[in-house]
């Protein structure tokens, strides 16, 4: 078993969570304005990753542009890690390669605490990655707390690069946001997640 296995009622049921969606959770986060370059890069990049329609080149040509952006705009203090093992409990299935880590250190090479945000990208079904994600999500609170790190609030998105959605786990809390945001609402999405890096609430 691991991450991919999980089911949102799965992951829910397993580890007694609790869910609350909130159809306004982020309504009140400021916009953030793109860089010129990252604008330029997605209008490029959009018509050869839908042609193309793989999770791969979605997550190359649309995602990890917009994270890399994300670290420039907080000074390159985050790191970000790209499909790298994060296996936590093998027992419990909390194991496997995420798609997507930011991490609130600048360090590059290894991957230390404090993890704040998961992304998990999928090809087209959104809510089909919810349950991995909430795994995901899990497992970096178990890995900030065997690092020292106990932070409040993990923070997680599943996005296919065009379409975007947010959670937050707090305690045994999964706070699903109902709404989804598209690449038309970059700067929505960059204010989404640099709030969660700052963890303004």
């Amino acid at each position: 078993m691991s991450y991919s296995d999980f089911t949102l009622a799965k992951v829910i049921k397993q580890f007694g969570l609790k869910v609350i969606d909130n159809s306004r959770m982020y309504s009140g986060k400021p916009e953030v304005e793109p860089s010129n370059f990252l604008t330029q890069t997605i209008e490029q990049n959009i018509p050869l990753a839908i042609a193309s329609n793989t999770e791969k080149a979605r997550s190359e040509m649309i995602i990890s542009p917009i994270l890399i952006e994300l670290r420039k705009q907080q000074n390159n203090q985050i790191s970000l890690f790209s499909g790298i093992d994060f296996s936590v409990d093998n027992e419990r299935g909390l194991n496997g390669n995420c798609d997507f880590i930011i991490s609130k250190s600048p360090e590059l090479l290894i991957l230390s605490a404090p993890v704040i945000i998961i992304v998990e990208a999928k090809k087209e079904n959104i809510n089909g990655g919810l349950g991995q994600c909430v795994a995901e999500m899990l497992a970096a609170r178990i890995f900030n707390e065997r690092e020292g790190n106990e932070i409040s609030t993990i923070y997680g998105t599943v996005t296919s690069g065009t379409n975007w959605r947010f959670l937050q786990l707090e305690g045994d809390i999964i706070n699903i946001d109902l709404e989804e945001y598209y690449l038309s609402d970059i700067k929505k999405i960059l204010g989404i997640l640099i709030s969660s890096i700052r963890d303004e609430r």
